[in-house]
């Protein structure tokens, strides 16, 4: 099947600030697929640009095989997209918010959209300018779930909640699009929030993908590794494995990250190299491997 979300090569310019650099990535059907990074990194200017809100200087992304650049209403009735700093006319009710987008969207579920409203618990007749901003993003959520998109494009909604209902509203989306086999595009600075419940992911650092790849194989190839050696006698660097980031030395013990753990094969190259010695290994966070990858890639280019 044809992805979902393909970007090749792709920038987007601020005058003389380049926002993104020559990113690539794609996103599988039926996939949750999170773009992660901190704040600045690039994120929500790579959604504005799949979802035509922003021209990219360069490259290309397509969104359901279309060129981002010709993503119309027609286009759009298969796309939910709910951002950060989405703004909702203060002025109406819930219940006048849905009925107005109901029309837009001829897929439009009413069950399902009752069904939504009820586990949200919005109250329907509350005008959106007296509701709490989790309520607001949840209105903003109906109004993009009710008509069952093929893909959903999640920029950051859940920033600054509170974390009890940034947690429900997480898991309680992203497991509705799973159950519905949904494609989703989430950003996030936060990486915790995800980590359970995506497919994919993408991390970008100062506008360029530091790796993209299924979560699966990310977690499977990298360890944090803890050797306790007998005496102080180091790593010959002739024995460092190019694979082997952030060496740290302290005393007896060396601590670095195996970004190619390969298992038994792994564990004997490191029983050669330090024999005799105590060795610890152990997974990863998704914070902890994205730590350690952008702190490489910013030590390699003050080398450069």
């Amino acid at each position: 099947m044809d992805p979902v979300i393909d970007v090749a090569d792709l920038s987007c310019r601020y005058f003389r600030s380049e926002a993104v650099r020559g990113i690539s990535f794609t996103v599988r059907p039926g996939t949750i697929f999170a773009l992660l990074g901190p704040n600045g990194a690039g994120k929500t200017t790579t959604i504005r640009a799949l979802m035509n809100i922003l021209r990219p200087s360069g490259g290309q992304a397509r969104v359901l095989g279309i060129d981002s650049r010709r993503l119309g209403p027609r286009e759009r009735e298969s796309i939910g997209y709910v951002s950060e700093n989405q703004e909702l006319p203060r002025w109406m009710t819930v219940a006048e918010l849905l009925a107005y987008c109901r029309p837009f969207y001829p897929a439009w579920d009413d069950a399902l959209c009752r069904k939504l409203t009820d586990d949200f618990a919005l109250p329907l007749n509350v005008t959106i300018g007296r509701l709490s901003r989790g309520m607001r993003v949840k209105a903003a959520l109906v109004s993009a779930l009710a008509y069952r998109p093929k893909l959903l494009v999640l920029d950051e909604p859940f920033s600054g909640l509170d974390p009890v209902v940034r947690d429900d509203l997480v898991h309680g989306v992203l497991e509705r699009a799973g159950e519905e086999e949904w494609s989703v595009l989430i950003s996030s600075h936060d990486l915790d929030e995800v980590e359970r419940l995506v497919d994919a992911v993408a991390f970008l650092d100062a506008g360029r993908v530091v790796l993209s790849e299924p979560m699966a194989t990310l977690q499977a190839r990298i360890r944090r590794i803890e050797v306790t050696v007998a005496e102080d006698r180091g790593v010959p660097s002739a024995e460092v494995e190019p694979s082997w980031i952030g060496m740290a030395m302290a005393g007896r013990v060396v601590r670095f990250t195996d970004t190619a753990f390969a298992g038994t094969v792994s564990e004997q190259r490191l029983a050669s190299i330090f024999p005799g010695a105590r060795v610890d290994i152990r997974a990863m966070t998704l914070r902890e491997i994205f730590v350690a990858l952008a702190r490489h890639m910013r030590r390699s280019q003050e080398i450069q």
